[in-house]
Formats: C-alpha cells, sequence, structure tokens
C-alpha cells in the first residue's frame, strides 16, 4: 500500500495537528485529569489513522479488457438507469452511479482505455451524493472517452463533505484502462454514462473496486483478459 500524492499535505497537517493537541493535553492537562489526557489522545490518533487511509492506494490485480468498461471508483452501485444525458451527449444513456463513502479508496480510475475528447469542470451545489439530483447539480467534473468509435462519459460528482475534485486529463490524451484520472477528496460519487447497447454486468447495492470490478461489456467479440499489478 502506499499514499497518494494529494494526501502529502493534508497528513503533514493533520500529524502536525495531532502533536500540538497531545503535547498540551501532556503539560497541561495529564496530572489533573489522566483520563481526559487519554481520551484525546485515542480520538485524535484514531482520527489521523482515518484520515492516512483514506489517501491509500492499495495494490491491486487491475483488470484490463477490450470488451469491459471498469468501475472507475470503489463504493457502492446506487443506481442503474437511463436517462437522458446533460452534458456533451444530446441522446439517452444508461447511467450506473457509484456512490464513495469517506471509508472508500477514492482514487479514480480510467474505466476504458482510448482517447480523452472532453474535460470540463462545472459549477454546482454541494447535495449529499447520493441525492438523485446531485448528478446534475453538484460541482462535477466530466470526462468522455472514445475508443474504437465509441464514447462513455465520467462524471466525478461532488458531495456534501468532498469540496475538492482533482482530476488530470486533458482533451487528446491516451490514457489506458485503470490508469488514475483523478481523485476526490471525502466521500463522494461517481457516474458512468454508457451506451444504451452496453450490457451492465452489476446490480444496486453490489460493492465494486475501481479498476477491478466489470460494470459493462460493450462489445460481442471475445476478448483475451490480461492483468497487471
Amino acid at each position: 500500500m502506499t499514499i497518494h500524492k494529494e494526501g502529502f499535505k493534508p497528513i503533514a497537517l493533520s500529524v502536525l495537528l495531532f502533536c500540538i493537541l497531545n503535547v498540551a493535553s501532556f503539560y497541561f492537562i495529564s496530572y489533573s485529569a489522566p483520563l481526559v489526557s487519554w481520551v484525546i489522545f485515542i480520538v485524535t490518533t484514531a482520527l489521523l489513522l482515518l484520515i492516512i487511509s483514506f489517501f491509500r492506494i492499495p495494490k491491486r490485480q487491475l483488470t484490463i479488457r477490450e470488451d469491459a468498461i471498469v468501475a472507475p471508483a470503489d463504493g457502492k452501485v446506487v443506481a442503474i438507469e437511463e436517462v437522458q444525458a446533460d452534458a456533451y451527449f444530446t441522446d439517452r444513456r444508461i447511467q450506473v452511479s457509484i456512490f464513495m463513502s469517506p471509508l472508500n479508496v477514492h482514487v479514480n480510475r480510467n474505466p476504458v482505455s482510448g482517447e480523452v475528447i472532453y474535460s470540463q469542470y462545472h459549477k454546482g451545489k454541494y447535495l449529499v451524493a447520493w441525492h438523485p439530483k446531485s448528478s446534475t447539480e453538484n460541482e462535477r467534473h466530466t470526462v468522455v472517452y472514445r475508443k474504437s468509435g465509441k464514447e462513455i462519459l465520467v462524471k466525478q460528482i461532488a458531495g456534501g463533505l468532498a469540496k475538492r475534485i482533482c482530476n488530470y486529463l486533458q482533451p487528446g490524451m491516451e490514457v489506458k484502462q485503470g490508469d488514475e484520472m483523478g481523485f476526490i477528496k471525502f466521500g463522494s460519487r461517481v457516474d458512468l454514462l454508457l451506451p444504451l447497447d452496453a450490457k451492465v454486468q452489476v446490480k444496486i447495492g453490489d460493492k465494486p473496486q475501481g479498476g477491478v470490478t466489470v460494470i459493462a461489456t460493450w462489445y460481442n467479440h471475445f476478448c483475451k483478459i490480461v492483468y497487471y499489478q
């Protein structure tokens, strides 16, 4: 397991705050109220470990398949429905929504290999990430991939806690399936908008792993599965 680059500054600040609070607690509280001092130490330690865990990048065997659209994020599938696209596309699409809690891995990955043809940040609200309107009204970053003439859209959506969306892609880039596309801090949601002929392989309530779980397939021919670490 490694720590994501987006975590270096928050973790450093958290360690500094942890040291300040516990040194102050030791000098000013521990003699008169040792139990309170221990509670402060335990709570601050738990919070520090939680923040470090939030920025973790676990080692995984990522799925590389020409016929597959893999999960762009860890989390829980909260919606699978046909919708009218609100950005870039003008037709109807299959939307698969993955809710990310603060306990999930928050690295976002490319669901397919191909060319990035659209990458746009949109200002918006901060509704809770599972709210139905968060997909169209919240702050978000939209990316469209093109592969073999077909296109899919990924939205990184801010939630009630997430106030920072990081996206590393620009139009014209050629990207590989499973590589990092971005990061969302402190809980949020990622939506996939797929062609209507895509065959969805998950159901509501499933808990996909980013870069590993196949969300849908979109070719009929057989393709060899390759794994890499």
